[in-house]
C-alpha cells in the first residue's frame, strides 16, 4: 500500500504517546504498525570534544536549531516518503554522544514526527503535510523537564534550573514561539486536552481507513502538515 501522511508535532512526547495509546498501535510489532514515531532529539549532531566537554558541565545549548543534525533529518524524511525503511540514530543523553547502534523504523501509513524545533527550518517544514504546536504553561514545560533531566538523564536540579534559565527559555522564545505561526492545528494544555487530541486521532483513523484524501504530511512539535503532495499516480511500495 502507499504511503499516506507524515505529521509533525511540536510537542512533548506524551502526547505522540496517547496518540499511539488510543489508535491501538503502541501494541503492534514494529514490523506492522501503520502509524510510527520519530522524534527529533535522535537526531542530535555529534559533538566535537569540546562541545562535549561545555555539554558535562551544563553548558551547551541542545535548544539551539544548530544542535541538530539537519541534513540527516531531510535525508530520512526523504526515504520515508518514499516508502524505504530508515535507521534512526539513538543519542546517548547521560554522555551527550550517539550511540553506534540504531533503530529501524519501517514505512508506514502514518509517520508523527515530534520535535521542539521542527517548524524551524523551511526545508524539514515544507516536507509535512500537517503541522501540529502543542501549546503547553511555562511552568509545566520546567517541571516535566526537571523530572525528566534528574530521573532519565542523571543531572542535578541545579544544572537543570541553570541550562533551563541560560538556554532553554532563551531558546524557545527565540526559535520555537515564532514557528506557532507555521502550525495546522494548534492544542492547547498537552496530553491533558483530550478534545483535541481525540479529533486528531480520529483524523489518523479516517486516513488509515481510506476515509480522507491521502498523500498528506504532518509534524508535530509542533504537530505540523504542510502542503507538499504528490500526485494521485504515485504510490511508494512498502514492504513489510
Amino acid at each position: 500500500s502507499s504511503f499516506d501522511l507524515l505529521m509533525s508535532v511540536k510537542c512533548r512526547s506524551s502526547v505522540c504517546g496517547k496518540i499511539m495509546e488510543l489508535l491501538g498501535q503502541n501494541k503492534i510489532d514494529h514490523h506492522q504498525r501503520q502509524v510510527a514515531i520519530l522524534s527529533q532529539d535522535s537526531f542530535y549532531r555529534v559533538l566535537t570534544p569540546e562541545q562535549k566537554a561545555k555539554a558535562l558541565k551544563g553548558q551547551f545549548n541542545f535548544d539551539h536549531p544548530d544542535a541538530f543534525d539537519n541534513e540527516l533529518i531531510v535525508k530520512t524524511l526523504t526515504d520515508i516518503v518514499d516508502g524505504k525503511t530508515v535507521q534512526i540514530p539513538v543519542y546517548d543523553f547521560v554522555t551527550h554522544s550517539r550511540k553506534e547502534e540504531t533503530v529501524a523504523v519501517y514505512p508506514a501509513d502514518v509517520v508523527l514526527f515530534e520535535g521542539i524545533l521542527m517548524f524551524y527550518s523551511q526545508e524539514i517544514r515544507d516536507l509535512f503535510q500537517m503541522k501540529l504546536f502543542v501549546d503547553t504553561d511555562a511552568d509545566t514545560r520546567l517541571s516535566r523537564r526537571v523530572l525528566r533531566d534528574i530521573s532519565e538523564r542523571g543531572r542535578d536540579l541545579e544544572q537543570v534550573l541553570s541550562q533551563y534559565i541560560n538556554f532553554v527559555k532563551p531558546a524557545f522564545e527565540e526559535f520555537c514561539l515564532p514557528t506557532k505561526k507555521y502550525a495546522d492545528v494548534i492544542i492547547p494544555r498537552g496530553a491533558d486536552n483530550l478534545v483535541a487530541i481525540n479529533l486528531i486521532v480520529q483524523h489518523i483513523q479516517d486516513i488509515l481507513n481510506g476515509g480522507l484524501t491521502k498523500r498528506q504530511a504532518g509534524c508535530i512539535n509542533g504537530y505540523g502538515t504542510s502542503p507538499r503532495q504528490r500526485q494521485p499516480s504515485e504510490s511508494s511500495s512498502r514492504p513489510h
